[in-house]
């Protein structure tokens, strides 16, 4: 395999993982509450990620880059984007379909891109541009409901999934910048710790929140351990995905292809939570697959 599209397989990795655990969180929100569903990803997912650090480090015998104050600024920035961009993508989901929800959110790649150049100064050719933009018109026609508007069920879950995928896209130029500052070491090594520092300040933050605010969440959470573990788990290899690829190429290649997740989440909602796909939705999910396909067309 070409090594620089390596990123490819990796991404769609990730979205995969990242789909299980979202329908997960999703189900534990009705037991738990909307912050308790948040936490826990990062709480069950940091041992896994301790876990997996510990694995690379054997396996590759490099050691773990020393973090420096640019790399506190970015992957502390990622933790808390990442943190209020999950409690609002649950909270929408509470009253919109899962797949909708999950498309609102993936209008990320566009703010992804522009947070990328401005920040971190990734540059985007024309050709991408177009393909981060027909994709993102995909979401959007895939958001509506034949006959409705944007805003038919309500002004606060459109709002809260849109804004939620702009502490996504913060959250995506965080962790890469944080990535980016690790001079030394392999791109998996430099990943992985960056995603044991993220899981871990997330945990330490929301537990601290938790504690002092929503002690009932807190300790629902911990009584909810099987189903929480699986998130955490799923979480977790989906964010050690993630982060390899922010480490292989720019955030916005990573999260256009990431848009694959909206076709993933369409399937678990026609086959887990009963809800019927539209013909406007299908012609969405097909702007979303030629915008993919131009932006893989522009890597070769």
């Amino acid at each position: 395999m070409n090594l620089s599209l390596l990123w490819i397989p990796v991404t769609l990795a990730a979205a995969a993982a990242q789909t299980g655990r979202n329908a997960t969180q999703r189900r534990l929100t009705e037991k738990i509450g909307t912050v308790g569903a948040t936490q826990v990803r990062f709480l069950y997912g940091f041992p896994f990620a301790l876990i997996a650090l510990a694995v690379v480090r054997l396996a590759t015998s490099e050691a773990v880059p020393l973090p420096n104050g640019t790399f506190f600024l970015y992957v502390l920035a990622g933790a808390m984007s990442q943190i209020m961009a999950t409690a609002l993508m649950l909270s929408a989901m509470r009253e919109r379909a899962f797949s909708v929800v999950t498309a609102y959110t993936k209008t990320e790649p566009v703010q992804v891109a522009l947070f990328g150049l401005v920040l971190l100064g990734d540059q985007l050719t024309p050709v991408i541009a177009l393909a981060i933009l027909i994709a993102t018109l995909g979401v959007i026609v895939m958001s509506v409901k034949p006959g409705a508007s944007l805003t038919s069920s309500g002004l606060r879950p459109v709002l809260s999934g849109v804004v939620s995928g702009a502490f996504f896209a913060l959250a995506a130029i965080g962790f890469r910048g944080a990535i980016l500052s690790l001079g030394e070491g392999s791109s998996l090594i430099r990943a992985t710790t960056t995603l044991v520092w993220g899981l871990g300040l997330q945990t330490a933050i929301l537990l601290i929140w938790l504690g002092l605010f929503d002690r009932k969440a807190l300790t629902a959470s911990f009584a909810a351990w099987r189903p929480s573990l699986g998130a955490g788990f799923l979480g977790a290899l989906a964010s050690q995905f993630w982060f390899l690829g922010f480490a292989l190429t720019t955030a916005a290649n990573v999260r256009t292809l990431a848009l694959v997740e909206v076709l993933m989440a369409q399937a678990v909602s026609h086959r887990f939570l009963s809800q019927a796909t539209s013909r406007r939705e299908i012609i969405g999910m097909v702007l979303i697959v030629g915008g993919v396909a131009l932006l893989l067309l522009a890597q070769s």
